[in-house]
């Protein structure tokens, strides 16, 4: 678990300069900063370092000379500070965005917690954190309508399209590989990398079938069972998959470590308010909270019985996984036919796509052996 997050900046005036700290009693002298604004002048480059400073163990992102800001996180000496460059990316653009009458301040607990839980992560927090970011998603969509683009294309064209902010192409690029979404590949004869659609994410709401084979089962009364067949069949006649209702539940929801903790006690059981409560051993500081989110992405319904007794129950659960972009190949067939791209990269792209799709199958029949 990292012991805090320091947002520091560098001012010719005052030297470094500390925006932010969490928690408020952090400390961490002069000295350090100037070691560490010192590392990132020796790269010269926007991205992160890591380094160790007498009994500190520091992890520190530095977003570049045009808007210069030092997002810094301390660890423990065992934890690897490698694990954490995906997040603190995220973070960054997270707090430029919010920058603006520094706005970013009261996030600043909440991005600690959310960078905290980055390295532990579940696949569907992982594609949540991944999707709800702006970039990532601008990538994704371009590569699901052309599949591949060179390396060089693509920078260009996100410096040009999106101006909200600093971000790090090359970083960016690199959690789309691990998270096996996109693959790097050199073709001879090209002027850059190319840029592969390997994986695409499904997302869509769906009834939450474990609750409602037996709901009594479950933990809620019978007498409730019929009322609540009937309100998620009520939903779900009227549900349209929708983008901007994915976007939420994955920014509201998934990506919330704390709304998140609730949703998985949710899935498996019909519970009430004292059970939840003991969910603050797991972080959850804020449970009515974290109901209200839930509410609000009409993702539970209440059930109070006689004596005033309240149950909690998932009225639509969520589904977000990585699937094989099949239609690609309508797509390749196509630019083949108009010769918007060369030969040599459509062929190199069925080599991937083939080569992904043998993996799956493979990495498939394991988890079914298992």
């Amino acid at each position: 678990m990292p012991i805090g997050l320091v947002i520091m900046r560098w001012d010719i005036k005052v030297s470094t300069e500390i925006l932010a700290k969490y928690p408020e009693e952090l400390i961490i002298s002069d000295e350090t900063l100037m070691q560490i604004y010192a590392a990132h002048e020796y790269t010269g480059e926007p991205g992160m370092i890591s380094l160790l400073v007498g009994p500190l163990n520091i992890a520190s992102y530095y977003t570049g000379r045009e808007k210069p800001l030092y997002i810094i996180l301390l660890l423990n000496l065992d934890e690897d500070a490698d694990t954490y460059e995906g997040g603190l990316s995220d973070i960054s653009r997270v707090i430029f965005q919010n920058y603006e009458d520094n706005v970013y301040l009261d996030m600043i607990p909440f991005l600690f917690q959310r960078l905290s839980t980055y390295p532990h992560l579940n696949e569907e927090q992982s594609l949540a954190v991944t999707y709800s970011d702006n970039i990532n998603r601008l990538i994704i969509n371009r590569l699901r309508e052309e599949g591949v683009i060179t390396k060089s294309e693509l920078k260009i064209w996100l410096k040009d399209t999106y101006r909200e902010g600093f971000f790090d192409v090359d970083a960016i690029l690199m959690e789309l590989i691990k998270k096996e979404i996109i693959k790097e590949t050199s073709v001879k004869g090209m002027p850059s990398e190319l840029i592969f659609l390997i994986n695409d994410l499904f997302m869509i709401r769906r009834p939450p079938t474990l609750l409602l084979k037996n709901p009594a089962e479950r933990g809620l009364p019978e007498r409730f069972t019929e009322e609540y067949n009937v309100a998620v069949r009520k939903f779900f006649q009227k549900y349209r998959p929708a983008e901007e209702d994915n976007l939420k539940i994955l920014d509201e929801v998934i990506a919330d470590p704390q709304v998140y903790e609730i949703l998985k006690l949710l899935r498996i059981a019909v519970v009430t308010k004292n059970i939840l409560e003991k969910l603050r051993k797991k972080g959850v500081d804020d449970i009515d909270s974290g109901l209200k989110t839930l509410w609000d992405n009409q993702m539970i319904h209440v059930f109070q019985d006689s004596k005033g007794h309240e149950y909690y129950t998932l009225l639509t659960d969520f589904h977000s996984s990585l699937i094989y972009p099949k239609y690609m190949l309508n797509t390749i067939i196509s630019q083949y036919s108009v010769k918007s791209k060369a030969n040599s990269v459509l062929i190199e792209y069925l080599n991937v796509l083939d080569d992904n799709y043998r993996s799956t199958k493979l990495k498939s029949k394991i988890a079914e052996k298992e």
